[in-house]
């Protein structure tokens, strides 16, 4: 888990020249089509709505299953940050109630994704990653605690088949799973706000089974276009 970002880096520049090959089989379709790149990218119109994550704001992180609709934070406007452009990013003032989200109906992400601000082919399918993310939390805000309460997608609430924990994967961002295929369980630092999910020994206790790093099936986001996520936020002292 703690080479998520690396792999999803490493997993984006594997697929992009597929997707390009892919494009050109289709003709005249690829000037549409074919993603864009730092080297092909003229100044982006757009960037001043791409929104990049300060310290001690909570933001929803994603990656789509082809590894073109992204967002971890940073606002550069192609590989993961293809929606940034109006993400709903919300600066944490103390204990209470949120909402995170991700949207890919904008002019910027389609100008990201294709170079064409009004080319709507594209529309993210599929979630290989999504967490709640408080940049830098572990440090500023030490004890806080995640908790999802409601996940929509295009608007209609989905079922959550589990409960979502808070942990770290490098001791300063804070996170909360959502959709993590690349761990089975929760993590040894995992807690929740009826406190740790392992006892001293590192056994898991009993509430343990009620949580997991996967907490909405991936049939929910077969395809999308916003995803917002309720949360509350607690032990902020």
């Amino acid at each position: 888990m703690k080479k998520i970002m690396t792999y999803i880096a490493v997993s984006l520049a594997l697929c992009m020249p597929f997707t390009s090959c892919s494009d050109k089989k289709k003709g005249n379709e690829s000037s549409k089509t074919a993603p864009v790149t730092e080297a092909t990218r003229p100044t982006d119109p757009y960037i001043d709505d791409a929104v990049e994550a300060k310290s001690g704001e909570v933001y929803l992180a994603v990656a789509d299953s082809q590894w073109k609709a992204q967002y971890l934070g940073t606002n550069d406007g192609i590989g993961t940050s293809t929606l940034s452009y109006d993400a709903g990013v919300v600066e944490i003032t103390g204990n209470g109630d949120y909402t995170v989200s991700v949207n890919a109906d904008t002019e910027g992400f389609r100008y990201a994704v294709s170079g064409n601000s009004e080319n709507k082919e594209f529309v993210p399918k599929g979630m290989e990653f999504m967490a709640v993310m408080i940049k830098e939390g572990e440090t500023k805000f030490p004890d806080a605690v995640i908790t999802v309460n409601e996940i929509r997608v295009d608007g209609t609430p989905v079922e959550l088949t589990a409960k979502a924990y808070t942990s770290s994967d490098d001791g300063i961002n804070t996170r909360a799973n959502l959709i993590n295929k690349w761990t089975s369980k929760p993590s040894p630092d995992a807690r929740c706000a009826d406190g740790a999910l392992y006892d001293e020994n590192g056994e898991p206790l009993d509430i343990c089974a009620e949580y997991s790093p996967c907490i909405v099936e991936d049939e929910a986001f077969a395809q999308w276009t916003e995803v917002e996520v309720d949360i509350t936020i607690s032990g902020i002292e």
